[in-house]
């Protein structure tokens, strides 16, 4: 999505945001973070890399009127006087803080950076970034003691192989808005950062349409499928869905049901439940759009097709192999033993 090669840090700093639920307190830096070469070089491949490999993004929304977003004002603010950065990256924080609404979220240290030299769609810009880190790593710092010998003690820090939860807002907007780029690897709670604190929702492109139709095929195996028919033809389902997205280089919705599903009344199942999926998650699942490999294979790794029994085995299907559950894995009854089983053919063990 982006490349970093130019990307420069020319502002950062660090404030500690705390849990209104519990009535804590933000604490707020008055100057920026000053790097040495090496503390510079960590923390510019710390930020920007996570956003490399993205392949999609958002836009700003809000029930009246996107200008009324308030990261989007702050971001704004900030593109048209850099002088203004320390005074709405606080602002940022309180904003994060009034998210806050149960015991859950955690409070943590925020990083809030502007990068310059951000090259999106061959382009370059600049970005403010929000980082959150809610989690510290403990490490052993070793030191001289009073009798000249050296001894270790524990300290807490922050682990450099992943941030918590991050934003880069591009100063690059297109006919739906400013481009926003978001990762979030503690999401215990989904709504607090994308929807609370951001509010942005996906771009209208390729590869929402690809992920909001296969999250639709996932939630319709998990709750219609596996109840209704067993997990062996969940997998056989989700195995075809793979299958019909990497045969075909864009997905119709009519053909994709024909494709998919042998029996009218499964097609109509997976209708009543498009409808119900769309207005429970209020997004629109479009009829027609090209496939996006990349959120295809992101997606693909998600998909759970472990068949898990109560005799302490399990049966994992090849969700890229959608023949594989139905020519070699039998299901029945044993009437001698009163138990159901499995039949699996193999050739030899791997």
């Amino acid at each position: 999505m982006i490349k970093k090669t130019k990307a420069e840090i020319t502002k950062c700093i660090l404030h500690k945001v705390a849990n209104k639920y519990n009535s804590g307190h933000n604490v707020f830096s008055e100057d920026l973070i000053r790097f040495d070469q090496e503390s510079y070089d960590l923390m510019r491949s710390f930020l920007v890399k996570p956003f490399v490999n993205l392949s999609q993004s958002y836009r700003f929304s809000h029930h009246a009127d996107v200008r009324l977003n308030e990261v989007n004002n702050y971001a704004t603010e900030i593109f048209k006087d850099e002088s203004t950065f320390v005074e709405y990256s606080k602002n940022i924080v309180n904003h994060l803080y009034e998210q806050s609404n149960s015991a859950q979220i955690k409070t943590g240290d925020v990083i809030v950076a502007f990068i310059e030299g951000i090259e999106y769609n061959d382009v370059l810009t600049e970005a403010v970034g929000v980082f959150k880190i809610e989690n510290k790593v403990d490490f052993f710092q070793s030191y001289l003691d009073d009798n000249e010998s050296f001894d270790v003690v524990v300290q807490q820090g922050i682990s450099t192989k992943k941030i918590d939860k991050g934003c880069l807002i591009l100063n690059t907007s297109d006919v739906e808005g400013t481009v926003v780029l978001s990762v979030d690897n503690n999401n215990y709670d989904a709504q607090y950062w994308i929807k609370n604190f951001l509010s942005v929702k996906f771009a209208d492109d390729y590869n929402s349409h690809t992920q909001n139709y296969l999250e639709l095929c996932k939630e319709f195996s998990e709750e219609v499928i596996k109840p209704e028919f067993g997990k062996q033809e969940q997998g056989n389902f989700l195995a075809s869905t793979v299958d019909y997205f990497k045969e075909h280089e864009a997905v119709d919705y009519h053909d994709f049901k024909d494709d998919v599903f042998e029996e009218e009344k499964h097609k109509e199942l997976f209708e009543d439940y498009k409808k119900h999926f769309e207005t429970l998650n209020d997004v629109l699942i479009r009829n027609n759009f090209d496939v996006s490999n990349v959120v295809l294979k992101k997606e693909k790794s998600k998909l759970k097709t472990e068949i898990k029994l109560d005799t302490n085995i399990s049966i994992k299907l090849d969700v890229d192999a959608p023949d594989a559950s139905s020519e070699y894995l039998e299901r029945g009854y044993d009437e001698e033993k009163k138990m159901k089983y499995y039949k699996v053919y193999f050739n030899e063990e791997k």
